[in-house]
């Protein structure tokens, strides 16, 4: 009986890298939307290396060392252990991460790495696939599908939901701070998905007038 549940309930694919602040706060209201409607989150990596690896010289230099090499050490990890470990860890990896990186504002350390894989039950020896290359072509795969549903111009996070025709509705973000609870969280998926489904729509945006409010 719970199988044919779990069946029912909408996909929703959901990209993300883990050092993203917009992307942990959209994370944060997808699964407390997943408490309110039919819908079930999965979650795929993408990398905001790999978005900007061919445009870091037209960067401020405070973003090139934010988005150079260090940027790839934590999603380069959870793809490592995606691999090895199944689909079913990536999410459960992505809060122990994210809690630390953003929530606690530890940063992107190996001692947050290796706390976040044990928190989950991974072997901490993961935390080295973050300065290989050896799951990269996995990683990249996970972002280009990811970003190709909504192009280049945009970041993380990606959403993607079936739409009523049987194509895919794709659309970066909502960037919303602070995360949504309750029925607000649900009216805004409400909105988001009657609005990114209209056909013909573009774009929408609004002034921003503050930061990320982590919780």
């Amino acid at each position: 009986m719970a199988d044919t549940q779990a069946r029912e309930k909408t996909p929703v694919d959901f990209w993300f890298d883990p050092l993203c602040p917009w992307a942990w706060m959209t994370s944060r209201w997808v699964l407390e939307v997943e408490k309110l409607r039919d819908i079930e989150v999965r979650w795929h990596v993408m990398s905001l290396g790999v978005l900007n690896e061919n445009k870091l010289d037209e960067l401020p230099e405070s973003y090139r060392k934010l988005l150079g090499p260090e940027a790839w050490i934590p999603v380069r990890v959870v793809t490592a252990a995606e691999q090895k470990f199944g689909k079913e860890i990536t999410g459960k990896l992505y809060t122990a991460l994210g809690t630390r990186i953003h929530n606690e504002g530890r940063g992107n350390t190996r001692e947050v790495i290796e706390e976040a894989l044990a928190e989950v039950g991974l072997p901490v020896e993961l935390a080295k696939y973050g300065t290989t290359d050896t799951f990269d072509a996995e990683l990249r795969a996970s972002h280009n599908d990811g970003i190709e549903r909504v192009g280049q111009e945009v970041g993380t996070p990606v959403i993607s939901v079936p739409g009523s025709n049987g194509e895919d509705v794709a659309f970066f973000g909502p960037v919303v701070t602070p995360t949504p609870r309750g029925e607000d969280a649900a009216r805004l998926w409400d909105g988001t998905l009657l609005v990114a489904s209209t056909p013909g729509f573009f774009e929408i945006k609004r002034t921003r007038d503050k930061g990320p409010s982590f919780e």
